[in-house]
């Protein structure tokens, strides 16, 4: 600062060898190159092959696909419905399936008298088989003495469409083993009375339909859905305890029109401020 208040500027020079300012130049260029280069790779990378999600599969098991099912049973109710009297509406129906001009049929040699019509069809027992296959089970009734049980095998080709893999073949059921104690599984009979009372009472007034009744014995939070024929309770037969501290209460009820049921149903059971309250009646309805 001068005397006379003013500021004054001063101007420091300095000197730098001129290979280094030149080094510099062009390592800032070398750098901006490799960084566009960089962004190019990375964006055509991308384009070419973009990043997927891997597929959530689990061994041996197949993922569903509802529309591969329906075409599987829409295909064995057609398939195994035909009439002697009308031969050419059996290939009509398979229309889409198979090609119609060299097999209509798909293999199925009408005979000369007769008809046989499908009452229902319902999906049994399904695998996968190669990648987008799948091979269903389909239990066929046609109203003779036993079921008839058909193998599918559906192909959802990449482009999304659905198509036979190969000619169905009749398979036997799927294996099961007759059931035994039906009414004595848990681990011990309930032996609290007033548990035993808040079973008895919730299942009459769950299987009458009589909500407002059976929210007396729910748990706060508690959403059931009460059967759509309502039952009447003859007797509980027994109730027993099961390892996680649920309830299986096997009882028997009748209908309107006199039918008898022996049932059993899995209840959730909460001790709340000394009483005993269910939280659940075999079902979930909001799952």
């Amino acid at each position: 600062m001068t005397g006379s208040g003013r500021m004054t500027a001063h101007v420091r020079l300095e000197t730098r060898p001129l290979w280094r300012l030149r080094v510099w130049a062009s390592v800032t260029r070398w750098v901006l190159y490799v960084t566009a280069a960089v962004g190019i790779i990375a964006t055509a990378r991308f384009a070419i092959a973009p990043p997927r999600p891997p597929a959530a599969r689990v061994a041996g098991v197949a993922a569903a696909d509802l529309g591969a099912e329906g075409f599987a049973t829409l295909f064995a109710r057609r398939y195994m419905t035909w009439s002697a009297s009308a031969p050419t509406e059996h290939a009509r129906g398979l229309t889409g399936f198979g090609n119609a001009a060299t097999d209509p049929d798909l293999g199925l040699g009408q005979p000369a008298r007769g008809s046989q019509t499908v009452l229902w069809v319902e999906v049994v027992q399904a695998h996968a088989g190669g990648p987008g296959e799948h091979v269903y089970t389909v239990a066929v009734d046609t109203g003779a003495t036993a079921l008839a049980y058909l193998s599918v095998d559906v192909v959802r080709a990449t482009d999304g469409d659905l198509r036979l893999g190969r000619y169905p073949a009749f398979v036997g059921p799927p294996v099961s083993t007759a059931a035994t104690g039906l009414g004595s599984g848990g681990i011990g009979a309930v032996s609290d009375r007033s548990l035993i009372a808040v079973i008895g009472r919730a299942m009459r007034n769950y299987l009458a339909g009589s909500r407002a009744n059976l929210a007396a014995d729910l748990a706060p939070g508690t959403v059931v859905s009460t059967p759509t024929q309502p039952l009447s309770v003859d007797e509980i037969e027994n109730s027993r305890v099961e390892r996680d501290g649920d309830v299986l209460a096997t009882l028997v009820a009748h209908d309107a029109q006199g039918t008898s049921f022996t049932l059993t149903y899995e209840l959730d059971v909460v001790r709340t401020a000394g009483r005993w309250l269910v939280a659940a009646i075999q079902t979930d309805p909001r799952t």
